[in-house]
């Protein structure tokens, strides 16, 4: 069993070689298009390592590790998380599809096609794309995915932090995938 560690203990301590293979993972892979918050990517981190993600992807302008605000945001968990940068998403997820059979690519995004969250189909291997803070997921990426979903909004805001979408939505996952197997 692997002994799960507190965020003190995170914040000072480096994986020793083979712990991260040890880790069972999920068949989920979380992509970065272009996010471009430090916070947002060491969170990102949090919420990857939470749900045992087999890969982050890291695409475009993402900032990527060892840089010292993501690493901070992260509580370090970037180094226990498998991650990667890619230059393209587009390059990334079409890597991605080729290397993972039955992948299943989702995007968290408001489009005229995106249905709720809560009725969409999760299965695994599956890879959740989510977006520039301001701009979104782009639009040659969602035409790369096999669904796009959305976080019905019922106040007088129009959309949530990319954590916060991206965490409701992995938790989402992990329920209905568990509960269907």
């Amino acid at each position: 069993m692997i002994r799960k560690l507190k965020p003190i203990e995170l914040r000072t301590s480096e994986p020793l070689p083979g712990a991260i293979d040890k880790i069972p993972r999920n068949d989920l892979y979380i992509i970065l298009d272009n996010i471009m918050d430090t916070f947002n990517v060491g969170t990102i981190f949090r919420v990857a390592d939470a749900v045992a993600v087999k890969k982050l992807l890291l695409c475009g302008i993402t900032e990527a590790p060892p840089n010292t605000k993501v690493k901070r945001a992260s509580v370090n968990t970037w180094q226990w998380v498998p991650w990667e940068h890619s230059a393209s998403t587009i390059q990334a997820i079409k890597r991605l599809k080729k290397e993972v059979p039955g992948l299943s690519v989702i995007a968290i995004e408001q489009t005229s096609h995106s249905i709720p969250y809560a009725t969409a189909t999760y299965r695994f291997p599956m890879a959740i794309v989510v977006g520039h803070e301001t701009r979104g997921v782009s639009t040659d990426v969602l035409k790369l995915c096999d669904q796009v979903i959305e976080l019905p909004m019922h106040g007088i805001n129009t959309s949530l932090n990319v954590i916060v979408a991206l965490s409701v939505v992995v938790f989402k996952t992990l329920e209905q995938v568990t509960a269907s197997s």
